[in-house]
């Protein structure tokens, strides 16, 4: 990629290194406006996003309400971006179903936040989308900071409950959720999928403006496009270093807010997770609606009449489409997902591994910016293995999801159950299969559903290693949601959404199905007397 933005592309005849890429790139009409849509719209929304995860958990952990919004994370979550921009379209359009609740009221001129100018649309789909990814990452993290003791010894010397969170926790908290907020940041500046449904056209944020260079026929002009990834490499750096610097200053550098009295926020967190968890849900009955909807007139709030015609006539399209994005996100979440398992037996085994921060990189730098070197990579080797590149681009991106996911469980994972194993003159794998994979199977099998979810998300990689042949319901959404029949836009985004449910939900019923087996074999072995009970059995049987 760097040598592609300095102009130097042997295989297309390139053989001088050159800033003509650069140059192009900063006399292109409307860029610094562009560029700067990208940087307020993912600073905004992450800062806006860090702000509500911390009201809600302020307003809810530890509290009975907190046991009823966990179950709600992985659902949220398991919905893509691409299928909510697309029901979030269809609610705050202009014709949307917020509108038309509001055209009796007289609130005729609703304001227009799809495809606007300074992207209040994008802003606020990313801010819904990261906040139950930063609160599902705050558990763990919230359950090292010791809050109870914090707030017993603050509550000792006069404090309240949101002066404490804010003048005690919020610190703390700060600090261990920074590699979630850097993903957020990542993915903000560079998202193109949701940048394309929602986002301003006229110009465009900087990544869909580099993702049309990519696009362009003329490979002379690849310079342009690749000067274009390295400039968004450099907002994202710039960015994460905004951050860390914000984080400095609050929790270090600028410390008189924490001891200058019992100022406080008491903010509506529960109240703001609803609005969240409600426009998320409102959004798939709304594609359900508009899939089945065969005229539907506006201002009316339902259709006046139904059809499946849309169903059967498009059916024959989309089944090899939903076919494809299985196959793809099924062997590429089971590569990843034997990857992770290898890379955590060896970490145990040897005591070295690969740093986190290298794992993460794909999280944390555009993929723009990675995808292109990808790309011509792939060229090197074979140019028309689609299928193999899409598979590998994917297992690319997937892999740090599923190695993060499966780091919690092995680290909490007692090895002196498999030592013991080990004393008793079974072999490593015998023990891995018999003792760790039970115990490991449902964190194995979510890990998993992660990595199938993260699959079908992916719009970028598909469309530059497929070159355009591959078809997944992802590519399909993002191209029908340009002005295309709003009834099969909602088809292909009903189907993107519920695709990653219906496995989180599969593996999720499948490990408590396991460990309910698993509980039911041991409590029959010890009724039917075929397992030692007491001490004196387990001598005779030695």
């Amino acid at each position: 990629m760097l040598s592609a933005s300095l102009s130097y592309m042997p295989p297309i005849g390139l053989h001088t290194l050159s800033l003509n890429g650069y140059i192009s790139v900063f006399e292109w009409s409307g860029i610094w406006h562009s560029i700067s849509l990208t940087i307020s719209s993912a600073f905004i929304s992450t800062l806006i996003s860090c702000l509500i995860t911390f009201i809600i958990l302020q307003s809810t952990w530890q509290l009975p309400i907190w046991k009823k919004i966990e179950p709600l994370l992985s659902p949220l979550l398991a919905m893509p971006h691409v299928a909510f921009a697309i029901g979030f379209a269809f609610l705050f359009s202009p014709t949307g179903i917020v509108a038309r609740l509001l055209t009796p009221l007289g609130a005729f001129d609703f304001p227009i936040i799809i495809n606007d100018a300074i992207n209040i649309g994008l802003v606020l789909v990313l801010i819904i989308k990261e906040v139950p990814f930063l609160l599902l990452m705050s558990i763990p993290i919230m359950q090292q900071l010791n809050v109870d003791k914090t707030t017993k010894v603050a509550a000792s010397l006069g404090y309240k409950r949101h002066q404490i969170w804010w003048k005690c926790i919020f610190p703390q908290w700060l600090k261990k959720i920074r590699f979630p907020l850097l993903a957020v940041i990542a993915y903000s500046v560079s998202v193109v999928d949701v940048s394309l449904i929602i986002g301003s056209t006229n110009p465009p944020t900087f990544a869909v403006l580099v993702w049309q260079w990519f696009s362009e026929p003329d490979i002379q002009l690849q310079p342009r496009a690749g000067a274009g990834a390295i400039i968004l490499l450099v907002l994202c750096f710039l960015l994460i270093a905004l951050h860390r610097f914000l984080e400095w200053g609050v929790t270090t550098h600028c410390r008189h807010w924490q001891i200058s009295g019992r100022i406080g926020l008491r903010l509506p967190g529960l109240a703001l997770f609803t609005t969240v968890a409600s426009i998320v849900t409102l959004s798939l009955p709304v594609m359900i609606l508009w899939s089945i909807a065969q005229r539907w007139r506006f201002p009316d709030l339902l259709p006046s009449t139904f059809t499946f015609r849309f169903w059967k006539n498009e059916w024959v399209n989309l089944l090899p489409v939903i076919t494809d994005s299985i196959i793809i996100a099924m062997a590429s979440a089971t590569t990843a997902l034997a990857f992770a398992l290898l890379g955590h037996e060896f970490k145990i085994k040897y005591r070295w591994h690969i740093p986190s921060l290298l794992i993460a990189i794909p999280m944390l730098v555009p993929q723009l910016s990675l995808l292109f070197g990808l790309q011509v990579s792939a060229l090197y080797f074979s140019s028309d293995s689609y299928w193999f590149w899409v598979v590998w681009a994917h297992v690319f991106f997937a892999f740090p999801y599923v190695f993060l996911a499966l780091d919690g469980p092995w680290r909490s994972f007692d090895q002196r159950l498999t030592q013991t194993g080990l004393s008793l003159g079974k072999s490593p794998w015998h023990c891995w299969i018999k003792i760790k994979l039970p115990l490991l199977l449902p964190a194995i099998l979510y890990a998993w559903a992660i990595g199938v979810s993260v699959s079908l998300a992916q719009y970028l990689p598909t469309q530059m290693l497929g070159a355009g042949r591959i078809m997944t319901l992802t590519t399909e959404a993002v191209a029908l949601s340009s002005g295309f029949d709003r009834r099969i836009t909602a088809l292909y985004g009903l189907w993107q959404a519920l695709l990653p449910f219906i496995f989180f939900s599969l593996a999720i019923f499948i490990g408590r199905f396991y460990s309910y087996r698993s509980h039911l074999n041991l409590t029959t072995r010890k009724v039917t007397g075929n397992e030692p009970i007491n001490k004196k059995s387990q001598h005779s049987h030695s």
